[in-house]
């Protein structure tokens, strides 16, 4: 017994005991860094790590633009990627924030590109140099800044990629007078195919916004355009987009504020599809004008206008062509031009506080001091147009859901049907009466006078 106790204190003694394994610490490693603020530069990073995987896994070339830090053109580096290096299987990023542009782009046959522009592009606000340098379009006196086309582009503003013209000085240098010579549009497609335009922005455009030309297979989606004013001039024409020599084009989920046409279809525009839009202020949808120019043919077919909205424009769809009599020159005179506005689907539509007549049609159209004369003497052809499914308000001093003016020299107007078609003032009178003159054919409404 007292062996085993002396033994037992041995082994309690310090110089004795068997040894403990050391507990080790393991040092915490220190905190992530906290995240970037919005927009900070880090984010532009890993979105520029993004572009070059992309441009790795799809064997693109990859064209990184940054502005120049001195505020300088940045219109060539932005034509040299497009024209040069990214122009066949290229990947061109353009991040901003704010690119400035001050000298006119060209940027035509590019081939499987794809464009993701998240900051913004500003033209300068000198009017008289870029009336100097505005390019031609080839329609009326119309020309561009920007000439832009080429086969499977795919164009990405990602919600934030801008257009901005710098449109305020424009307004204030027009003063309300339409069409004045070299005021330029933003930018003008033209041979562009098979391509997607989308998630873009469009604001305060010099004149028209955009135009597309010769295409064909085209989509633009998710596009927002904004023209207003904030002094006491208007922003007439500046259209959201206008097509011509164009087939098989689709607008989807505009969101379109300016002071005229939302979307105007001039000659030969056919297959043209707008859907899913919201457009307010301006004019409506038009198709035309047409016959502008003596002797030549115009072609507008296939219109499908669908699951739109608008609110304060002056009507939902209009059509207007030139007179039969040439009476001044292009852009603000002419006429004598021939062909046919056919194959036209309004459905689904809902207005508020429309400014006139829901439908309207006029073929005497003139800017020169001959407006309404002739308006019999055109041999534009209007026919197969069909409403269905439209509502909404117009201002009382409305009293017609619909003015069909129709050529007698064409035969009029033939085969124009309206179905589920209500149209209240804010007044709450319901209107149910139709002014037509020379239309044969109508069916779901009577001409009333």
């Amino acid at each position: 017994m007292i062996l085993a106790l002396l033994l037992l204190l041995l082994l309690q003694s310090p110089a004795l005991a068997m040894p403990h394994k050391r507990a080790t610490t393991k040092t915490a490693p220190p905190p992530p860094p906290p995240p970037p603020p919005p927009g900070a530069a880090a984010a532009a990073t890993t979105t520029t790590m993004e572009m070059e995987q992309q441009a790795r896994t799809e064997r693109r070339t990859l064209c990184a633009i940054r502005p120049r830090p001195d505020g300088g053109d940045d219109g060539p580096a932005i034509s040299a990627a497009l024209s040069g290096r990214c122009r066949q299987r290229g990947l061109v990023y353009l991040p901003g924030p704010v690119y400035n542009i001050k000298t006119p782009m060209t940027t035509l046959g590019l081939s499987d590109v794809r464009i993701v522009l998240t900051g913004r592009m500003l033209w300068s606000p000198d009017v008289d140099y870029w009336r100097s340098v505005s390019m031609p379009v080839g329609f009326q006196n119309q020309s561009t800044v920007w000439v832009f086309g080429g086969d499977a582009v795919d164009w990405d503003g990602r919600g934030s990629g801008t257009l901005d013209g710098n449109g305020q000085v424009w307004y204030d240098w027009a003063q309300g007078r339409g069409n004045l010579d070299r005021r330029p549009m933003n930018v003008h497609f033209l041979r562009l195919t098979n391509s997607r335009i989308r998630r873009l922005r469009f604001v305060q455009s010099q004149m028209w916004t955009m135009a597309v030309t010769f295409s064909r297979d085209v989509v633009l989606e998710d596009v927002f355009v904004s023209s207003t004013s904030n002094s006491k001039w208007n922003t007439l024409n500046t259209d959201g987009c206008d097509t011509i020599n164009s087939d098989r084009i689709t607008f989807r989920r505009w969101r379109v504020t300016n002071g005229d046409d939302a979307i105007a279809l001039k000659g030969n525009s056919t297959n043209i599809v707008i859907e899913d839009c919201d457009f307010a202020h301006g004019q409506g949808i038009a198709v035309g004008s047409m016959g502008q120019y003596l002797g030549r043919a115009d072609t507008i077919s296939g219109l499908r206008v669908r699951n739109v909205r608008l609110d304060d424009t002056a009507h939902v769809l209009y059509v207007k062509t030139w007179a039969g009599h040439s009476r001044g020159f292009p852009p603000n005179g002419g006429g004598g031009g021939t062909g046919v506005a056919q194959d036209v689907v309004v459905e689904n539509v809902r207005f508020t506080r429309l400014r006139q007549q829901p439908f309207f049609t006029w073929q005497c159209e003139n800017y020169s001091g001959f407006a309404g004369r002739d308006c019999n003497s055109s041999t534009v052809k209007i026919r197969d147009l069909h409403f269905r499914n439209v509502s909404g308000t117009v201002v009382d001093a409305v009293t017609d859901v619909g003015s069909l003016q129709c050529s007698a020299a064409a035969g009029g107007c033939h085969d124009v049907s309206a179905d589920a078609v209500s149209v209240t003032t804010l007044g709450g009178k319901q209107l149910s009466s139709w002014h037509c003159e020379n239309v044969h054919g109508n069916v779901g409404f009577t001409c009333n006078k």
